[in-house]
């Protein structure tokens, strides 16, 4: 049920956006991605424990754009993550932005800033990151024409390779 509620979150914020036109002018606006997270998805996949978990991403790019709808400028990026299922005392250490299709590994194209220095807490909840976008990263990988093509995880203190892991669709 408390899923049913953060996709309903989800789509009205993503109808809520700033024109998201790529055929017209556009001075800005909210490029939306979700991922749905799962400890099968990530490449080898989690056995133990935290293969319970779950999870589920929207990522809100916050970006000027061009006359093209190309990404013109620095912007945010907005990270919700929503976990449960994770085992008692479950920390996340670290979350990314990813390229890689379905079932292959890939470098850190977007970090959350989230670190072992400071972890959270991956029961049941919703964390919600802001930071700095790395533009040139954005339009160098065409992730907005390409979404399928990257993915998003988050590492735990158990699999540090990545916990759960979801490919990115656009909203």
């Amino acid at each position: 049920m408390r899923r049913v509620g953060f996709l309903l979150i989800v789509l009205a914020l993503a109808a809520g956006c700033d024109d998201d036109n790529p055929n017209g002018p556009s001075t800005g606006g909210g490029i939306v991605f979700t991922a749905t997270l799962s400890p099968a998805n990530e490449v080898p996949p989690i056995a133990g424990p935290e293969a319970t978990g779950r999870g589920f991403a929207l990522i809100t790019f916050n970006v000027p754009r061009d006359n093209s709808g190309a990404v013109s400028g620095s912007g945010t990026v907005t990270f919700e993550i929503q976990t449960t299922g994770f085992p008692d005392g479950t920390q996340a250490l670290m979350a990314h932005i990813h390229p890689g299709a379905t079932g292959v590994n890939g470098g850190v194209l977007v970090n959350t800033t989230l670190s072992a220095a400071d972890p959270i807490n991956m029961g049941p909840g919703t964390v919600t990151r802001t930071l700095t976008a790395d533009i040139s990263q954005v339009n160098a990988t065409n992730i907005t024409a390409n979404p399928g093509a990257f993915y998003f995880n988050v590492h735990s203190r158990n699999n540090g390779g990545g916990v759960m892991r979801g490919q990115l669709v656009r909203q």
